[in-house]
């Protein structure tokens, strides 16, 4: 879905306003995005088309405000032809620099011109961004980029083996596709480190080297995740206190984040049924447990989650919530 909406996007500029592709961290976002600049540069010559990162647009409107020359900031992006800014998640709590980016897109679809954005979760995620800014993006085309598949992850590392100065066995190669399935930059990080290491050692990187080699790297990345940080980044996403999630209260709006909470608990930290439950207000283990269970079936159901006035699926909020605990 994101590759065609990229290419209807260079076939059609302004025909799909904003495009905005999101996802996790290293999974092709910026890439597609290159691709789509290059793509238009080559195919009109005579548009002015700019790529930069949101935090670069936030200091060139600093740098302008201090300077007084807003006149020349604004003519400098709202006169082109094609805007496509990288990471706008670095907007969200930014109120003055957002209502200059959406003056700014608003001006460029009111004429026509091509806006595509990146971000590494939906634009309702974005919990800090204005609601007419999150609109504006919704009203465009919004694609997830997914990890990549096994069958992709095989390709990247065959071709980017290829270009190793060391000797890497066809075995070790599955090796590291099975084992990095998260990102493109997992796997070419654990070919550069094997690299690395045929160097200095001058051994051919066999399947024995590469499990014995990788597992040094897999101890030196792990991150212990607690549940008052879980509970911190459930709180922060519906708007609610630590006191609300660990009361008595049983409506929607606190019941439904606890039980997430619990889930993600239970997932994604070394904590037991019953220290979970304690640590939400005294509550016994066979609460987690049928929380846990109920969240599980909610997923196979591919069910949405409402937070406010705002409806997701439930697999896009839970992948977010783990991004963020697990890069803290």
């Amino acid at each position: 879905m994101a590759l065609t909406a990229a290419l209807q996007v260079c076939e059609q500029p302004g025909g799909y306003n904003p495009l905005v592709l999101h996802g996790g961290v290293g999974i092709g976002k910026t890439h597609l995005l290159e691709g789509i600049y290059r793509r238009m540069r080559a195919r009109y010559p005579s548009f002015r088309v700019v790529f930069l990162s949101a935090e670069s647009f936030a200091n060139y409107f600093t740098q302008a405000l201090r300077d007084r020359t807003l006149a020349s900031f604004r003519q400098r992006f709202r006169g082109v032809d094609v805007l496509m800014v990288d990471d706008v998640d670095f907007l969200d709590g930014k109120r003055v620099i957002q209502e200059e980016f959406l003056h700014t897109i608003r001006q460029l679809e009111s004429h026509g011109r091509q806006v595509a954005l990146t971000a590494d979760r939906h634009p309702r995620l974005l919990t800090r961004l204005s609601e007419e800014l999150v609109t504006r993006f919704m009203s465009g085309i919004v694609c997830r980029l997914e990890s990549p598949d096994v069958d992709t992850r095989r390709t990247i590392v065959a071709r980017k083996a290829a270009r190793l100065t060391v000797r890497i066995t066809d075995e070790a190669i599955e090796f590291i596709v099975q084992r990095f399935a998260q990102s493109v930059r997992e796997l070419e990080g654990a070919l550069n480190f094997l690299e690395n290491y045929g160097q200095a050692t001058g051994k051919t990187i066999n399947l024995a080297v590469a499990r014995n080699v990788l597992a040094d790297l897999d101890r030196d990345c792990v991150r212990i995740v607690r549940v008052a940080e879980v509970e911190q980044a459930v709180c922060r996403l519906f708007s609610i206190g630590p006191n609300e999630l660990r009361s008595p209260r049983r409506n929607r709006t606190v019941s439904q984040p606890r039980m997430l909470a619990m889930y993600l608990a239970r997932k994604m930290t070394q904590a037991a049924y019953t220290e979970i439950g304690e640590h939400f207000g005294g509550r016994n283990h066979s609460t987690v447990m049928s929380a846990e269970k109920r969240v599980r079936t909610l997923l196979e159901a591919d069910a949405t989650v409402r937070a406010g006035s705002q409806e997701w699926k439930l697999g896009d909020l839970l992948a977010s919530l783990e991004q963020q605990l697990l890069t803290g």
